[in-house]
């Protein structure tokens, strides 16, 4: 048995996610753009997987996760339809990176999700500290 408590895993979660967010500069200068899109995801499930065990929320999966969050997030005007879509935007571009053959994104699309990404991240941080 550990004795970790639930702040300790909302600490880690949200660390991991600024530490994944800050992995994509170096990413997007080597062109690792499929690379680029797994680690936006990540990042801003890592976040989500914070928000949700401040909030005492427990899923099993990243369906579960997307689902608990868009309905106690995005529904009660917590978070923004826009970064709600973002979040769900880029789960689907990470499965079909991950696992679609012959399929590759650009620096363009990169790119354009990334600061919308790092906005993500920061909203939710404002959420967890807004339950302190």
């Amino acid at each position: 048995m550990n004795d970790y408590q639930p702040d300790d895993y909302v600490n880690y979660r949200l660390n991991r996610a600024k530490e994944t967010i800050a992995e994509i500069e170096i990413l997007i200068q080597n062109e690792y753009w499929n690379t680029a899109i797994n680690r936006l995801y990540y990042a801003c499930f890592y976040a989500v997987g914070a928000l949700l065990v401040k909030n005492g929320i427990e899923t099993s999966s990243h369906s579960g996760c997307r689902q608990k969050f868009g309905q106690l997030f995005v529904q009660s005007g917590k978070i923004s339809k826009e970064l709600g879509k973002l979040y769900t935007d880029l789960f689907e571009k990470r499965q079909k990176g991950d696992y679609n053959d012959f399929f590759d994104f650009d620096g363009d699309t990169v790119r354009r999700l990334y600061e919308p990404s790092k906005l993500f991240i920061q909203k939710i941080e404002e959420l967890l500290s807004e339950n302190n």
